[in-house]
Order: structure tokens, then sequence, then C-alpha cells
């Protein structure tokens, strides 16, 4: 069973995740023949000031 685990700035609605999750889901389904039931997600949302690019802090 695959595990998605998608890390990004807070701010996403539910529906937003929502409907990441039902695109990934099937993705996998259509392309590596998993079943929608054994596809985990998980959402990690995290303040800009959290991350870092090019050494310099996004928050």
């Amino acid at each position: 069973m695959p595990y998605v685990t998608v890390e990004w700035f807070e701010g996403r609605s539910t529906d937003q995740k929502r409907e990441l999750a039902e695109r990934i889901t099937e993705a996998l389904t259509e392309v590596a023949g998993t079943p929608a039931d054994q596809v985990w997600i998980r959402f990690v949302d995290s303040p800009p000031g959290d991350w870092a690019m090019g050494g310099e802090l996004k928050g």
C-alpha cells in the first residue's frame, strides 16, 4: 500500500485537500493498479517560517 505525504505551507482548505486526495488516489489506482482503499495520504501543514530555500526562511 502506498503512503503519500504532502508537505506544504499551511492555508489550504479542507475542500482543496479533499480534491487533491481524490486525484492522487485516482492516479495511483490508474497507473499503479493500487486499490483506492489501500492509498494512504497525509497532509503536513507548516507555517512558512518553518521552511527555508536557498538558505533563506520563507516566513
